[in-house]
C-alpha cells in the first residue's frame, strides 16, 4: 500500500471506514462494478494514492474537489482521499447542461476536478473558462507513482467532507455543506433501523451527485464491510439479473425505480430471492406499488429526508406500510422533529399539523457562500423545511406539501400531497400531481395530472367520485388529466414546474 501516515482522527470521521476494513477483510470485494470487483485493501490504497496526489499538487484541508462522473469505484475512491485529507468532495450533476455546470463551478470554485472518460468528450470552453482543464479521473486511480509520501492531516467530525447541489424545486440550487458528522450520524441512525451487516450485498443505483447516492446504503455498506454492487445507470431489466447473479440481499431507490422495475415483464417471474428489503425514498410510494413489492416477498423500508439532513428524517417500517398509507413513519433516531404553526413559528403539540422542523447531528453546516440563505433555513437551531406535514396521535407523520404549493380556493387552505395520495389509491392510478390555476369564481383551483399503471386505463368520472367521497369539495380538482407520463426531475420527483405551465396553458394564463 502507498505509505502515509494515518493521522489520529477524531473516531466521527468517515475516512478511516475503508482502511478499517482493509486491515481485517483486505481481500473482501467492496465495489462490483461491470463485470470487475475492487477489494478493500484496493480501495483503501487507491484513497490513500489519490490523496497523496492531491497533497503533493498543494491542497489543503478546507479545498474543494470537483468530480463529473457516473457512479464507479474511482469515483468512490476519490470521496475516501477527500474524507482523509479534509478536502471537501464535490460530486457534479452530469445531468446537467455545461452552462449550468459552469455556474455552480463558479459557485463552488474547486482547486481541481475530475472527469472520467465517460464525460470526458462533453468537456469544452465553457467549463474549462470557470475553473481550468480537469484531470483523468481513472488514470488518476490507476496511476502507480505518487511522488514523495505525504503525512495525512487530522481531520476532525467538524471538518467538511462534501458539498451536495440540491435538486433545485425550490429556486436555484445552492450547494449544502456536509460535514463529516453529518456523515456519521446519519449512517448510524440508518443502520439502527435499516441495519447493514458484512454479510449484505447491496445493489446501488442512485446516482452520487445526490446524497442518496452516499448515505441511503452505500457509506453505511463500506463501514460495515460489506459488498456495493454499483450501477452507472438504471436499467430495469439489469436490476433483475443483478439481483440474481450477485444474490443481492438489499437495495434503494425512488418510487420511480421500482415502478420501472415492477412494469417489466419479467418481474413476476424474476429470482427475487435473496432481496430481503428495499429502501424508498424521494417520493410517496403509491400503495398498489407496495403491495406488487410485497407480493413478491420484499420488505419496504418508505421514508423521508432532504440534503440538508444527510438525509434521513423518518422511516416507515415494512410491518406499518399497509396500515399506514402515505405515511412517512416516525423519526430516525438522533434525529429531533417538530411541526410549527406557518405564519407564527410557534410550535404546536399533539395531533396538528404545521411546516416540518428538524434538528440534530446530521443537520447540514451551512449553505455554501450563502449565509442569508442559511440564516433563513434556520430557527433557533431548527431546519425550516418548507414541506408541511401533519402527525397522528400515534406519533406518525405524513407529508401534506409545500409551504410554497399551498394554493387557496374560496378561502380555504389546499394542499396538493393530500389530494395526489387520494387520486394515487384510485384502481388503475400509479401517481398524481395537482397544481394549482386562476379560478375566476374561487381564485384558485386544483388540476390534476394523472399516470396510470402499465397498460391501465383510468375511468375518469369513477375517479371524480373517488375523490368526492374522500376530499371536502373544494380540495376536489376542477379537471383531471390523464398523462402518459408525469414529468420528473434527476432525483425522481415529480416537476410541478413543467406542470404548471401546461396547466395554466389550458386556462389562457402564464404562471
Amino acid at each position: 500500500m502507498t505509505g502515509t501516515r494515518t493521522a489520529l482522527n477524531d473516531p466521527h470521521t468517515v475516512g478511516q471506514w475503508v482502511t478499517d476494513r482493509a486491515r481485517r477483510h483486505p481481500h473482501k470485494a467492496a465495489i462490483i462494478f461491470d463485470g470487475r470487483e475492487v477489494t478493500y485493501g484496493e480501495l483503501d490504497d487507491a484513497s490513500n494514492r489519490l490523496a497523496c496526489r492531491l497533497l503533493g499538487e498543494g491542497l489543503v484541508p478546507g479545498d474543494r474537489v470537483g468530480s463529473l462522473s457516473q457512479n464507479q469505484p474511482e469515483q468512490v475512491a476519490l470521496l475516501f482521499a477527500c474524507a482523509k485529507t479534509g478536502l471537501i468532495f464535490f460530486p457534479m450533476n452530469w445531468r446537467l447542461t455545461n452552462v449550468e455546470l459552469a455556474g455552480q463551478l463558479g459557485l463552488i470554485a474547486p482547486s481541481r476536478w475530475f472527469v472520467s472518460r465517460a464525460q470526458r468528450s462533453r468537456v469544452d470552453d465553457v467549463l474549462t473558462s470557470v475553473v481550468g482543464p480537469p484531470l483523468d479521473l481513472e488514470a488518476s486511480y490507476e496511476d502507480e507513482q505518487t511522488g514523495r509520501e505525504f503525512e495525512l492531516p487530522d481531520v476532525s467530525a467538524d471538518s467538511a467532507l462534501a458539498i451536495i447541489a440540491t435538486s433545485g424545486t425550490t429556486g436555484g440550487p445552492k450547494g449544502v455543506l456536509l460535514t463529516h458528522a453529518n456523515f456519521f450520524w446519519t449512517n448510524l441512525s440508518l443502520d439502527l433501523v435499516v441495519p447493514i451487516t458484512q454479510d449484505d450485498v447491496v445493489l446501488q443505483v442512485l446516482p452520487q451527485f445526490h446524497i442518496g447516492g452516499w448515505n441511503v446504503q452505500p457509506m453505511l455498506a463500506w463501514w460495515k464491510g460489506a459488498t456495493v454492487v454499483l450501477e452507472s445507470t438504471f436499467e430495469p431489466e439489469r436490476v433483475l439479473a443483478l439481483i440474481a447473479e450477485h444474490h443481492v440481499t438489499t437495495m434503494a431507490g425512488v418510487p420511480t425505480n421500482y415502478q420501472m422495475i415492477g412494469q417489466h415483464p419479467d418481474f413476476d417471474l424474476a429470482d427475487l430471492s435473496s432481496l430481503r428489503s428495499a429502501v424508498v425514498g424521494g417520493a410517496a410510494m403509491p400503495y398498489t406499488l407496495v403491495e406488487q413489492w410485497h407480493a413478491r416477498g420484499v420488505a419496504l423500508f418508505q421514508g423521508y429526508g432532504l440534503t440538508e439532513a444527510a438525509p434521513n428524517v423518518f422511516c416507515l417500517d415494512d410491518a406499518d406500510a399497509l396500515s399506514h398509507p402515505c405515511s412517512v413513519g416516525r423519526p430516525y433516531p438522533y434525529v429531533d422533529v417538530a411541526l410549527a404553526e406557518i405564519e407564527t413559528s410557534e410550535l404546536l403539540e399533539g395531533s396538528v399539523q404545521g411546516e416540518l422542523l428538524v434538528r440534530g447531528p446530521s443537520l447540514f453546516a451551512s449553505y455554501w457562500s450563502d449565509l442569508a440563505a442559511t440564516a433563513a433555513a434556520m430557527d433557533d437551531g431548527w431546519l425550516r423545511t418548507g414541506d408541511v406535514a401533519a402527525r397522528d396521535a400515534d406519533g406518525y407523520y405524513r407529508i401534506v406539501g409545500r409551504v410554497k404549493e399551498m394554493f387557496v380556493t374560496g378561502g380555504e387552505n389546499v394542499y396538493p400531497v393530500e389530494i395526489e395520495n387520494v387520486i394515487a389509491s384510485f384502481d388503475a392510478v400509479l401517481s398524481a400531481a395537482v397544481v394549482s390555476v386562476p379560478d375566476p369564481t374561487w381564485g384558485e383551483s386544483g388540476v390534476a395530472f394523472v399516470e396510470c399503471a402499465h397498460g391501465e386505463n383510468v375511468d375518469l368520472v369513477a375517479l371524480t367520485e373517488h375523490c368526492r367521497a374522500r376530499l371536502a369539495h373544494f380540495k376536489v380538482p376542477v379537471r383531471f388529466e390523464v398523462v402518459a407520463e408525469l414529468p420528473r426531475n434527476t432525483v425522481g420527483k415529480i416537476d410541478k414546474v413543467a406542470l404548471r405551465t401546461r396547466a395554466f396553458s389550458r386556462v389562457g394564463a402564464k404562471p
